[in-house]
């Protein structure tokens, strides 16, 4: 549905999503291979762009695509921002620009609605989801859109149920320049992680999409000729109401039926997920091919400290297997600095990623985020520093180089070439042939042919003959042949020339050791300063 507030102008919202700062969780060290540009759409402001009334003209820009142009903002009434902690420097530089112009800035989504504080100079914050907020911004932009003497602050205090959601729009952007698409069925998490600001955002008790929002979203999304093969499900946890995902699921594998299983799902879930066999079953008909877990730490003492004990319900390396078993490859995030580690919390880390196989670990420091229960705590232990010099907003109770040590040997632990290479080939033992055979098909189209044949020329050049792991390459690459696992290869080879080379930029002090952190080093701010001019002048 669209904002049923009635309006008397016509307005021109130019809604901007800033660029990403480069991390292991968005593989951009490897779009080249693919000729993608960015990781997923925005789902958030789709939905917003979608929402605005029918008389307004609404223009979208990705910056992870191109910036937006001196134009775009001459020919803004209003600019609409929204984006996370990672990318508070983004957003203020996008805000900087709209100013430039004279524009009015509205600023929404997670990281204003945790940390409205931050944003003080944006003329309207918007706390909260779509809602009365939502409305009440469209009815003072239709009275006028001069900047406000002072900020307003605009809270949802009755959310639009998500069932009431509009279709976001997918035919503002290429889809075929992203990696995976996006798409949500569900928001809110039972769980109260101590690290975790989702249940103070969006709630404990899970709210829901209907299977007809779903399906309709997947019909708009394959309705353009190019697009992702693979839809990451963004929900919070997919498993957050398991009987609405156990009565969903079985329209979602109808649809891939019809359409002879043109797409691949990937979603996000806690480890009590391999307790849930008969959704485990479902989401392998479904396609299901990847599943992120939080494992956090493999420390089972260290996991009742930070509220997640429930990845102990059942044994850890038993859920991962039950997991491969049904085809699904495991990714997980790890955490480092937490309050009950001790010099062997390194090693039994190590430990961990060559037993369990995960290919992909998501290896970050604690960083306390605002509105989560370990703020709260630091606050009150006066605990929480604010030193861009460091990797991290917590004073750890290990030393603060000690920490970043035991980070950087973690990495380069997992990344060695030879290391995440074998726990590649131990999915293409025990993962990759569990999956359903689905048919050819819907997959044969030739947007995903010709996105084939240019990764498949990429990978062999830039890993099988430039790279120094190419022999670690080609004798996995042949170990999947000989499965009759082509796709893998192509998997692989992406994730692999992505980890290997972000571990060895990190390793030379280039990125921050935590996604969640604002800051930057001082070569990334300076090329981020660079991109926002020198993109002005370039299309997606």
């Amino acid at each position: 549905m669209r904002c049923t507030v009635p309006v008397t102008r016509e307005r021109r919202i130019l809604c901007v999503f800033p660029a990403y700062t480069p991390s292991f969780g968005t593989f951009s060290g490897a779009y080249s291979l693919m000729n993608v540009q960015a990781f997923m759409p925005p789902q958030g402001l789709l939905v917003i762009a979608a929402y605005l009334p029918e008389r307004w003209s609404m223009r979208f820009i990705d910056e992870n695509l191109r910036a937006a142009t001196d134009e775009d903002f001459a020919w803004a009434d209003a600019v609409f921002v929204s984006g996370m902690h990672v990318q508070e420097p983004q957003i203020r530089d996008i805000h900087e620009r709209a100013k430039r112009h004279g524009k009015v800035t509205a600023l929404g989504g997670s990281s204003a609605s945790a940390a409205p504080e931050k944003y003080a100079f944006f003329d309207y914050l918007h706390i909260g989801e779509l809602g009365d907020a939502t409305d009440r911004l469209v009815e003072i932009l239709d009275a006028d859109v001069t900047p406000p003497a002072s900020q307003i602050i605009l809270e949802t205090k009755d959310r639009t149920p998500l069932s009431d959601f509009p279709l976001p729009s997918y035919s503002a952007l290429p889809l075929k320049k992203y990696l995976l698409g996006s798409l949500q069925f569900s928001s809110g998490c039972p769980y109260r992680c101590e690290f975790c600001d989702i249940p103070a955002l969006y709630g404990r008790q899970p709210r829901l999409k209907s299977v007809e929002q779903l399906l309709a979203e997947l019909d708009a999304f394959i309705a353009q000729p190019s697009h992702p093969a693979v839809i990451y499900f963004v929900d919070d946890n997919f498993i957050g109401n398991r009987k609405a995902t156990k009565d969903m699921l079985p329209h979602l594998v109808a649809w891939q039926k019809k359409h002879a299983y043109p797409l691949q799902f990937a979603c996000e879930a806690t480890l009590n997920i391999a307790k849930q066999t008969d959704i485990l079953e479902l989401m392998r008909e479904a396609g299901f091919f990847t599943v992120f877990v939080g494992i956090e730490t493999p420390e089972l003492d260290a996991l009742k400290s930070i509220a997640k004990d429930h990845n102990n319900a059942v044994p850890m390396m038993g859920a991962i297997k039950t997991l491969n078993d049904y085809g699904l490859e495991v990714t997980s995030g790890i955490i480092l600095g937490l309050d009950t580690e001790t010099d062997a919390s390194e090693n039994l880390l190590k430990e961990f990623v060559d037993r369990s196989a995960v290919p992909v670990l998501t290896i970050n420091l604690l960083q306390a985020l605002p509105k989560t229960p370990l703020w709260d705590r630091l606050t009150k232990e006066n605990r929480l520093v604010n030193d861009p010099s460091l990797e991290s907003n917590v004073r750890f109770l290990r030393p603060h180089d000690e920490v970043v040590a035991s980070w950087r040997r973690a990495i380069a632990h997992a990344y060695a070439p030879e290391n995440i290479f074998a726990r590649f080939r131990y999915q293409m033992d025990h993962t990759y042939g569990n999956r359903m055979k689905t048919p050819a098909r819907g997959k044969l189209t030739r947007s995903n042919l010709r996105r084939a044949f240019i990764m498949g020329k990429n990978i062999i050049w830039q890993i099988g003959v430039k790279s120094d792991y190419r022999g670690e390459f080609w004798r996995s690459a042949w170990h999947a042949a000989k499965k009759g696992q082509i796709e893998a290869i192509f998997n692989m080879g992406f994730v692999c020339h992505h980890l290997i080379r972000f571990t060895r930029e990190a390793l030379r002090g280039e990125h921050n050791a935590s996604f969640y952190a604002a800051k930057a080093s001082a070569k990334e701010a300076a090329n981020a300063s660079s991109v926002s001019v020198n993109d002005l002048q370039r299309s997606a």
